[in-house]
């Protein structure tokens, strides 16, 4: 898989922290990239290889090998992700996915489960949009709307929804910091990722998952409720639902402490 990028360390941003062995894989949100790990892989450094990566098309990665073409599906982020690990010769991996990254670890995980051990999945939504007895916390013309909203004006639409996905208005540099992240990343890019993301539909694919995961849920979080998180830990065969304190959609940094130990609690008493 990695024989299509000429220099895989570069084209996907990878940095390597840690003075453990198990590698602990860290994939970021969309719209982000793994700056936004910086309050919560410190806490696994002492015990765990860390592994931090930008997706084609996001940070400082290699965005010309990116095209709308090639990634037009998770499937293909996920083969990036396996691509990564084989190319680090990774086994026994640890999978920590924020948002849209936790159906991709999942798909990489089921394409490939001997390279994995755990997963830890935080505000997972295997489908945003509500189906018949499914809640996904968004009808179809609502998604549509997003989209539209996205296709007409991409920087306008990222300073308004950042603050909102973000939640904690009391901490109105928080969402400020997720507006840049968003307005930094190629609006055509982001638009392509934001068609795969949010009419994907993976929930046949949650019981395919045969490792222990950890799903970490915000108490309110408006891109992932509550109903979803429920839906995915009694779906895959060896679930564990947390419910944070934290609220909004990126626990990592809003309540990186609190999801940190959850994320300890888990591994520990799941060694």
């Amino acid at each position: 898989m990695s024989d299509q990028f000429k220099d895989i360390d570069q084209a996907f941003n990878i940095s390597i922290l840690g003075k453990g062995t198990q590698p602990m894989v860290f994939a970021h949100g969309y719209g982000c990239d793994q700056n936004m790990w910086r309050f919560v892989y410190p806490y696994f450094q002492e015990k765990y290889k860390v592994i931090l990566f930008d997706y084609i098309g996001a940070g400082n990665s290699d965005i010309s090998a990116y095209t709308n073409e090639k990634y037009n599906s998770l499937e293909s982020y996920a083969n990036d992700v396996l691509a990564i690990c084989e190319h680090l010769k990774l086994k026994d991996i640890i999978f920590v996915g924020h948002s849209v990254s936790a159906m991709i670890g999942m798909l990489a995980s089921i394409k490939a489960p001997s390279l994995f051990s755990k997963l830890i999945l935080i505000g997972p939504s295997p489908c945003y949009i509500n189906k018949e007895n499914y809640i996904g916390g968004f009808d179809k013309e609502s998604i549509d709307e997003l989209l539209e909203a996205l296709d007409s004006n991409y920087l306008g639409w990222s300073q308004n929804m950042a603050p909102v996905i973000m939640g904690n208005e009391d901490r109105p540099q928080l969402g400020k910091e997720l507006s840049n992240s968003f307005c930094n990343t190629d609006p055509e890019i982001a638009k392509n990722f934001a068609r795969v993301t949010f009419l994907s539909d993976n929930r046949e694919d949650l019981q395919k998952v045969s490792h222990p995961c950890l799903i970490l849920q915000c108490s309110q979080d408006v891109i992932a409720p509550t109903e979803v998180g429920k839906y995915v830990a009694n779906t895959v065969k060896d679930g564990i639902l947390k419910i944070l304190k934290a609220t909004g959609h990126c626990p990592n940094l809003s309540a990186p402490e609190e999801t940190a130990e959850a994320m300890i609690n888990f591994l520990e008493n799941n060694p």
